[in-house]
């Protein structure tokens, strides 16, 4: 509100007050705020079908601009992360979007942010809180990770049996080599058997 006086007297009624006509005033936080999106159906580019949500972060750059761009800055961002969200998660497969969610997060990042830098807004962080899979994928999952763990443990003991045996024939071409070490291990043998009395060995 401006004032303009002008003063004619000493102490006359020569005071003049215009009031400019108000129309309205608004305040613009320009702090960070956050923005959580709520889940989302998606379906994944392998026709899974799951539920994800994430926070986005953003703050007021230019606030003459938002002013005459956006009529609600908090809505506008919420729908566009929302939609957004949704269109690049669906372009990429679910083992694409568990392992790579720091990719996902700065995919979704780098199509907001040009179109609220129009806006005067700047978003400054994307995040990826929850993905939640069907049960029945989550089964699915469990059963393929116990086979992985199983996959492994067999080549783990194949490695094993490898190599012993390649042990036990080094140790059989040096029993060879050597006259009457065979004797020896197989005294050693009866030493061991011998020191069970339950059993009777018959030789």
């Amino acid at each position: 509100v401006y004032f303009l006086g002008r003063y004619t007297g000493m102490m006359g009624p020569g005071f003049h007050l215009i009031i400019p006509i108000l129309q309205s005033v608004r305040k613009v936080d320009i702090r960070v705020k956050a923005v959580d999106i709520p889940k989302q159906e998606v379906v994944s580019k392998d026709n899974v079908s799951y539920k994800m949500n994430a926070v986005i972060y953003y703050k007021v750059d230019d606030a003459a601009r938002t002013i005459n761009e956006v009529e609600n800055v908090f809505w506008a961002v919420s729908q566009l992360a929302q939609t957004t969200m949704r269109r690049i998660a669906g372009e990429a497969t679910l083992d694409e979007l568990l392992s790579n969610r720091e990719k996902i997060a700065k995919d979704i990042l780098a199509a907001v942010d040009p179109i609220t830098e129009v806006w005067g807004i700047n978003v400054s962080s994307v995040e990826l809180k929850d993905i939640e899979l069907p049960e029945s994928m989550v089964r699915t999952m469990a059963k393929q990770a116990e086979a992985e763990r199983e996959k492994r443990a067999t080549i783990i003991n194949s490695e094993g049996e490898m190599l012993a045996s390649k042990n036990l024939a080094e140790a059989a071409k040096v029993l060879a080599m050597s006259p009457g070490a065979l004797h020896l291990r197989t005294l050693n043998s009866i030493n061991d058997i011998s020191s069970d009395a339950s059993n009777t060995v018959v030789f």
